[in-house]
């Protein structure tokens, strides 16, 4: 692995990647450390956690609401992101756990953005990733969210938005588009609040930004939402807005057990 890291970016000694190997910061797919001297491995996806310069901590804490020998579910806070990526590193969800739950295998099995809070599962161990993960990728989890977003008269609820979802020219931003739907979301009004209202969002699909991209197709841009429909200038984070969406809830029968699981975040809404 050490000459193949060596070869790919020629542009970083090879003592460098020797020296991040050594520390952990080079790791496979499943979590496992990238040692120098392992035996390369054809379509394995390497990851290389990268030191982040003055990496500023975010003031919200995830708090674990079930943990086994196989899952870990987190209620996240806003405002966390759930793996590294941009200027985070140590303070993502992954990281914080790994560190707090001493489980160097950690894994996401899915993932919520950034700037939404609420529930997110990991499996701990390699050995029954696999039955978690089709649990997604077969569609036979359902999950709730919980958004704040302006009402419409004229809007009939309950309704489900179906349409294409794509991206729309910038690397952060997804729009509807024409074509073959990608993307479904069930739409239900909880309660009104004058202006606004609170809403109950079960999406069918997974498409990236979905329920985002959905309300502010609807004329209903959830509140606090800084990419849709008016992306805000990078840097510009305001821990006293969050956006107001929230994983609420995640059902499924356990693959390992045959058990119904349910869990339900602890967080509520600013504006619910």
């Amino acid at each position: 692995m050490l000459d193949f890291f060596t070869e790919r970016f020629p542009a970083i000694a090879r003592e460098v990647w020797h020296e991040r190997m050594a520390q952990g910061l080079v790791v496979d797919e499943h979590g496992l450390a990238v040692t120098p001297g392992r035996r390369y491995q054809g379509h394995m996806r390497v990851f290389y956690y990268r030191a982040v310069p003055a990496e500023a901590p975010i003031p919200f804490a995830e708090v674990v609401l079930f943990q086994d020998a196989h899952l870990v579910v987190a209620d996240k806070p806003h405002f966390l992101p759930v793996v590294p990526s941009g200027h985070y590193l140590q303070e993502t969800l992954l990281l914080r756990l790994k560190k707090k739950l001493g489980l160097p295998d950690l894994v996401p099995l899915h993932r919520i953005d950034r700037d939404t809070a609420g529930l997110v599962l990991f499996s701990v161990q390699p050995q029954s990733r696999a039955a978690y993960s089709a649990l997604f990728s077969q569609c036979r989890i359902r999950k709730t969210y919980e958004a704040v977003a302006p009402w419409r008269e004229d809007l009939s609820l309950p309704l489900t938005r179906t349409s294409r979802i794509v991206e729309a020219g910038h690397f952060m931003l997804q729009h509807e588009a024409s074509g073959e739907p990608n993307a479904i979301t069930q739409i239900e009004l909880i309660a009104r609040r004058g202006a606004l209202a609170h809403y109950r969002l079960r999406p069918v699909t997974g498409k990236r930004h979905q329920l985002r991209v959905h309300m502010a197709a609807l004329g209903l841009p959830i509140v606090g939402d800084g990419l849709y429909p008016t992306l805000t200038p990078e840097g510009q984070i305001d821990y006293a807005n969050p956006l107001q969406l929230l994983a609420r809830s995640i059902e499924f029968a356990d693959p390992v057990s045959g058990e119904p699981r349910c869990y339900e975040s602890q967080r509520q809404l600013q504006a619910a």
